[in-house]
């Protein structure tokens, strides 16, 4: 019986994956000064006994007042890398699943209230807030205290803060760092012209409000080893008329790719508070097929991929090379032993579970 296509292996640089199941990057707002702690040991340790071929660690990022809320998670010192080290060392005791880290910058939607508490954003005075910056001056929602736009000293700053961060994922053994341009975060403020109405050569055009994005990569893939993968992900368009769209995506991928990009995992949205998203079962997974009709580098696709039937088909069919899961492998956090129950393939478990296979699925755990 042929392997179905959601288990065959996939090499990108020198990082080979068992199968095209990635666990995307999911915020828990958790951290304490930008420090990982016992809940991040505990749900990535979890996660990383799934199945899947590679956990991503949440948006992390580059510096403070880079985080979406005041208990992200960052990477962009000594203490902050050294309690992530101990939340890797311990899920590395127990699972040798490649782990890669999403680096990010919030822009204007930093100073966030975490979402079990209503969501929103602190105003600067607020002792769990401080001042956002942005491409331009202009806040997410009305109400909202206006971010700073960045000068071109502050632009600098947070370039060389995303590199600096991707040392330190490097130190770290990290196997693939992703840079955050989506959902409406600074990167992708720079290349929406809804957020983005900046008059230097950081604003206006294409080419111009790209500058930004394609700078931190450069800077990024510089900083990080050769031999492994520099991924990223974006929002493929921002659902309100005259944004960020798949036309201005392409383009995007295409100059990324130029640039030794490795991957790109396509979303959507999260920029303005009018989009109107067709949110359905992969809803997004069109958007992916026409970045990976215009680009070489593997696709991820992402977005209300629940089924096990689905996510074969995606990979099947030519749709990308991979899927992501968030909120359906929280719920289910055995996701992949269960899609290859169904489609005939087999995972690798931790030897502790091997008498939890089902006698009707008597092949389910092959041994690599």
């Amino acid at each position: 019986m042929a392997q179905p296509a959601l288990f065959q292996p996939i090499s990108i640089r020198d990082l080979h994956l068992s199968n095209r199941i990635v666990i995307a990057p999911m915020c828990q707002y958790s951290a304490e000064d930008g420090c990982m702690n016992d809940w991040h040991l505990v749900h990535l340790g979890h996660l990383a006994l799934s199945g899947a071929a590679l956990l991503t660690i949440e948006a992390t990022a580059v510096l403070p007042e880079g985080r979406i809320s005041w208990a992200d998670v960052g990477l962009w010192d000594d203490k902050t890398e050294a309690a992530m080290g101990r939340t890797l060392e311990g899920v590395r005791r127990c699972s040798d699943m490649p782990i890669g880290i999403q680096l990010a910058h919030a822009g204007r939607k930093a100073s966030s209230v975490v979402p079990w508490e209503g969501g929103g954003q602190y105003p600067p005075s607020d002792p769990r807030g401080w001042q956002a910056v942005a491409p331009s001056a202009i806040p997410f929602a009305e109400r909202e205290v206006a971010p700073t736009e960045l000068d071109r000293e502050g632009i600098r700053r947070v370039r060389d803060a995303f590199a600096a961060s991707a040392v330190r994922a490097a130190r770290l053994g990290l196997d693939v760092v992703q840079l955050h341009v989506a959902h409406g975060y600074l990167m992708h403020q720079f290349l929406s012209p809804l957020s983005n109405q900046r008059t230097d050569e950081y604003g206006g055009s294409l080419e111009n409000r790209m500058r930004f994005p394609l700078e931190v990569f450069d800077a990024v893939r510089a900083a990080f080893p050769a031999q492994k993968p520099v991924s990223v992900r974006v929002s493929a368009t921002d659902w309100v008329k005259g944004g960020w769209d798949i036309e201005q995506t392409i383009a995007f991928a295409e100059k990324l790719e130029e640039r030794g990009c490795d991957a790109l995992h396509v979303s959507s949205g999260g920029l303005h508070p009018a989009q109107a998203i067709p949110v359905g079962p992969s809803y997004q997974v069109p958007l992916a097929r026409a970045v990976k009709s215009a680009v070489r580098m593997p696709v991820i696709a992402v977005g209300l991929i629940t089924g096990f039937e689905q996510a074969e088909a995606i990979v099947a069919t030519g749709d990308a090379d991979m899927i992501a899961l968030a909120r359906a492998i929280l719920y289910d956090p055995r996701w992949p032993w269960h899609a290859a129950a169904e489609l005939g393939a087999k995972v690798r478990p931790p030897k502790q579970y091997l008498r939890s296979q089902p006698r009707r699925f008597k092949d389910l755990f092959g041994r690599e």
